[in-house]
């Protein structure tokens, strides 16, 4: 959600729950404006909220002006007891952005984030003595939380990051830029799966057929659309609030709430959940 109507959209949000107090709102939202004048991004958008045992991280993404192109992901911890609240932006803390190492060495730890980004997770796994041998031995490997956080956030934005068609365009120079033209989706449009795109490069669109690509528009259909995602039923579409708004939430990341009021620029996502994939979302189907 754009950290500029942060607000609005926590209360368009707020039925799947993911409300803040009055002084959480006011101290991110100050936060917020800080980091897009410090960082000189083009938008910040507030991603949401990982829970922790001890702690919680609230993550930000600032954006170039190049929509599609790699986002810089900042968290900030706060407390359980409330602490940790403060509206120095020097409080968020900038992540390294994720890579194929840190998603397979993170893909063994399970279970609920601790809350501290230096905490170890501890890991056994079984390596070779020797080049050739036969002969293995118990390694312990230490994973640290802050390197968990960025691989977590890095699949969500991968798998669910939701934009509705329309909202970006993309030139025939190649960039991607918000369409500043774009003033909601009509209620019939705003009711189907596939009026809803991800939030990242293309990877589906690329392996379609020049057949299947001729009915689409190439400056608003260059992303892959939600109503092709596997497995099927992943996705639950809800109109709310007298058919005023409409609320797209993810089963296989719960947490993921998508948010927009037709024929209008209000629309969003936030993520407020554990941090943990259903991973047994096909069998529930």
């Amino acid at each position: 959600m754009d950290a500029e109507s942060l607000l609005l959209s926590l209360e368009l949000a707020s039925g799947s729950g993911q409300g803040l107090s009055p002084d959480r709102r006011a101290s991110l939202l100050t936060s917020l404006t800080l980091v897009k004048r410090d960082y000189r991004y083009d938008r910040v958008l507030f991603w949401g909220r990982i829970l922790g045992l001890n702690a919680d991280y609230y993550i930000a993404q600032g954006l170039s002006e190049d929509q599609l192109a790699p986002r810089k992901t900042l968290y900030r911890g706060w407390a359980k007891n409330g602490g940790g609240a403060s509206l120095n932006c020097m409080e968020w803390s900038l992540l390294p952005p994720a890579t194929e190492e840190m998603l397979v060495q993170t893909s063994v730890v399970k279970g609920r984030f601790i809350g501290d980004p230096s905490h170890q997770y501890e890991h056994t796994e079984l390596q070779k003595v020797n080049e050739g041998d036969k002969v293995f031995e118990e390694v312990v490997v230490q994973i640290k939380e802050e390197t968990r956080l960025v691989s977590v956030i890095d699949q969500i934005d991968k798998a669910v990051a939701v934009i509705p068609r329309g909202a970006l365009i993309k030139t025939p120079f190649g960039p991607v830029h918000v369409n500043r033209t774009f003033e909601g989706l009509s209620l019939s449009e705003a009711k189907k799966l596939s009026s809803y795109f991800h939030f990242r490069e293309p990877v589906e669109l690329k392996n379609k057929t020049l057949l299947e690509k001729a009915d689409l528009d190439p400056s608003l259909d260059f992303m892959d659309s939600l109503e092709h995602d596997i497995p099927k039923g992943s996705w639950s579409i809800q109109m709310e609030r007298g058919n005023a708004l409409v609320v797209l939430r993810s089963l296989l990341w719960p947490g993921l709430t998508f948010y927009h009021t037709p024929r209008t620029k209000n629309y969003g996502y936030i993520y407020v959940g554990t941090g943990e994939k259903n991973l047994d979302l096909p069998f529930m189907l």
